[in-house]
């Protein structure tokens, strides 16, 4: 059985003031910063052999917490980790959006069929590429553990569309800054062969920081 983990990144300042990423960048928070350091702690407990990373500042800062954290293991990137592209509205403050814009941006949370952003990328493009990321994993050798970084949109939809559940369906996964899934490839004799999801969005490790450190 193959397991891979999905780590998002640790929150940004563009995440906190707001401002639409995509595929522009933002540096780390030192709160981001120590999201990456607790999630790193978490896993290197499961003895993880690869670190892969979208091509993204951010997701890179986060990998190499990590791998740090994994006994200096080296980050390789992969572009198609990267984050959606939200087209003309990147860099945006979401309370700037006119009514036009702010309707582009909810076609991707509700799912519409024809979600979409101007100059952007579509749903079922990064679907593709989420998923091309995600098989090359299947050629690492035996007993590999990989951790992919990436990004809140293109996570949700990966593990959306992994349960079967159409590329534009509504975004109902709660997948927070330093968050931690797990998919499995395997065979099973109750479940279906291929991908399975073993947990998303895990962030107990740090809720029991804060709660700690009250």
């Amino acid at each position: 059985m193959l397991q891979v983990y999905l780590v998002r990144h640790g929150e940004t300042q563009w995440n906190v003031a707001q401002r639409i990423q995509g595929q522009s960048d933002s540096p780390l928070t030192l709160e981001g910063e120590r999201q990456a350091k607790l999630v790193a702690n978490r896993v290197k407990i499961e003895k993880i052999t690869h670190i892969i990373s979208s091509d993204l500042n951010r997701a890179k800062q986060t990998a190499e917490i990590i791998a740090a954290a994994c006994g200096g293991l080296q980050v390789t990137t992969d572009s198609r980790l990267q984050e959606l592209d939200m087209g003309v509205l990147e860099g945006r403050e979401i309370k700037s959006l006119t009514e036009e814009e702010e309707i582009w941006r909810r076609s991707i949370v509700e799912g519409s069929v024809d979600a979409g952003i101007p100059e952007g990328e579509s749903m079922a493009a990064l679907a593709t590429r989420m998923h091309a990321a995600l098989e090359s994993c299947r050629a690492l050798p035996d007993n590999s553990k990989p951790l992919l970084v990436s990004h809140g949109i293109a996570l949700s939809c990966l593990i959306s569309t992994l349960l079967g559940l159409p590329v534009y369906s509504r975004r109902r996964l709660r997948l927070r800054n330093g968050s931690l899934s797990r998919v499995d490839f395997q065979k099973s004799s109750w479940l279906a062969e291929g991908w399975i999801i073993e947990s998303t969005g895990d962030t107990s490790y740090l809720t029991d920081y804060r709660t700690s450190t009250k």
